[in-house]
């Protein structure tokens, strides 16, 4: 198994290589240059699986042997989900009117992320610790990404994490399991924007080699392809457990429509990867106001708003899903130089007609809704009262169109859970409800919080740049960082 970019100037990558990276050179994204495909003797053979055995079955597809020895690569997984508060790691929760719901959120920061970023850790600490190097991972985040990614490299002393969150524009939970996560290894940026104004400057920085070689600098976002990789079984053990596989039936398999809330897409673009694996899976992309997904899966209108809109589901308030780049490279058989066109016009103008044939394709794979804020809260307060259990706004996306469109007789219908509503207590309460906070996020208020501000007028570009330098000038004298009282 090799990788390329998705904009053809890089290929015969390995593992190793495009998980200690950000971008690809050329500023696309890194993809297998083939893609694996799951017959449906396979799928039944695998339906007693548990989640974890799952998890590593896909990851061996995708992980030469000679870079991570299959045992290791058990262990590593083992070790990554061994903190989860369920022994199973996910469930499947089934509620009225056919409503089943896949919880991803019982890690150590509520949501999803931690899934994929608690292997992805351990990948490189296996990695550094094997050549004797160091790394610095850069990460913007809209909300749950940032806490995840600490939480999962909190305290190496191999690795250092730089992260910028969009101050004001997440939950008050999301921002303090940030700010209080005080390590010498950790430094957190609070930039006065957006999520999608972060990752301009982010770009940028990704995109210098030298700066990018000389630190080890790396991303754990999904532009990450171990962050896809690792989502990829999400999507496999809800269609195992719902679709009541037969072991003596014949090749043809039943669908699954799977309803995901979608923001930087990297959980509908593993969606789409699993699909050409050989999953048939009936793919949902649900998104708030901010309704750029949407837009181009109906119309082919590839554009930017003015302004990404602050709704109560902030994970998904992006306006640059990149990871559709990744969809669009997929539906064109990898033609390299049609997205790399599409991808730099995009990046110039934000503005983009998709070619009359790249639509037709990403309609027949994706099916698109919007949600309201009003929706949202309905939805939240429809789920309690009908089955007295919670949900968080960004499942509610998800769950609202489960409520508008019926599932089709015969067809089994999952609506993927991305965090736990203990993380957005405020807007469980403007939907009328209550909950009790477990006592880790309680704690919160009471832990001493440590950042840096990314004014409006500040160049963030160069702040970053000159932070990254620091940290390792630091590092290069074996010092620890905070106790050195360095000067930026």
């Amino acid at each position: 198994m090799r990788y390329c970019s998705t904009r053809g100037a890089a290929r015969g990558r390995s593992f190793r290589e495009v998980l200690f990276s950000g971008y690809a050179p050329d500023g696309g994204m890194f993809m297998p240059e083939i893609i694996p495909t799951l017959s449906p003797e396979t799928l039944r053979s695998w339906t007693h699986l548990s989640y974890q055995q799952l998890m590593c079955e896909i990851c061996s597809l995708f992980i030469p042997e000679h870079e991570i020895p299959r045992a290791h690569l058990q262990e590593l997984i083992s070790e990554a989900l061994c903190k989860f508060s369920l022994p199973e790691t996910v469930r499947i929760v089934s509620l009225q009117d056919s409503l089943s719901i896949l919880e991803l959120f019982h890690g150590e920061t509520l949501a999803f992320k931690d899934l994929a970023m608690s292997c992805t850790a351990q990948f490189l600490k296996y990695f550094l610790h094997k050549e004797k190097k160091r790394a610095t991972i850069l990460v913007g985040t809209s909300g749950d990404t940032g806490s995840s990614a600490i939480r999962s490299v909190f305290g190496i002393s191999d690795v250092d994490i730089v992260v910028v969150f969009p101050r004001g524009r997440i939950s008050a939970v999301q921002e303090r399991q940030m700010t209080t996560s005080i390590a010498d290894n950790v430094h957190v940026f609070a930039a006065d924007g957006t999520s999608d104004d972060i990752d301009v400057p982010l770009r940028k920085l990704f995109a210098d080699s030298d700066l990018v070689k000389r630190h080890s600098l790396m991303s754990l976002n999904s532009v990450n392809w171990s962050r896809i990789l690792l989502q990829l079984p999400h999507f496999l053990f809800a269609y195992l457990q719902l679709s009541a596989l037969e072991p003596d039936a014949d090749d043809t398999l039943p669908a699954l429509e799977v309803l995901v809330p979608t923001g930087g897409a990297g959980n509908i673009a593993a969606g789409c990867v699993m699909r050409m694996m050989g999953v048939p899976l009936r793919l949902v992309a649900m998104v708030n106001n901010n309704d750029i997904v949407h837009r181009t899966v109906q119309s082919g209108d590839f554009s930017m708003a003015s302004d990404v809109v602050q709704t109560l589901a902030p994970a998904i308030d992006i306006q640059d899903p990149y990871n559709l780049e990744r969809i669009f490279w997929l539906l064109s058989a990898g033609d390299a130089t049609m997205v790399r066109g599409l991808m730099e016009d995009f990046q110039m103008t934000h503005r983009l007609s998709l070619p009359v044939t790249l639509h037709r394709q990403l309609s027949e794979v994706l099916s698109s809704g919007s949600v309201s804020d009003e929706e949202i809260l309905h939805t939240m307060m429809r789920c309690f009262q009908e089955n007295d259990y919670l949900i968080c706004p960004h499942t509610a996306v998800a769950v609202c169109r489960h409520y508008n469109r019926p599932v089709t007789a015969g067809l089994n219908r999952c609506c993927i859970a991305t965090a736990s509503p203990a993380k957005f207590q405020e807007v469980v309460h403007r939907a009328g409800l209550t909950l009790d906070l477990p006592e880790a996020l309680l704690a919160l208020e009471t832990l001493e919080t440590r950042y840096r501000v990314l004014e409006k007028s500040d160049d963030w570009e160069s702040k970053l740049r000159r932070h990254i330098e620091l940290i390792g000038s630091v590092r290069q004298r074996g010092e620890m960082f905070y106790a050195s009282e360095v000067k930026e």
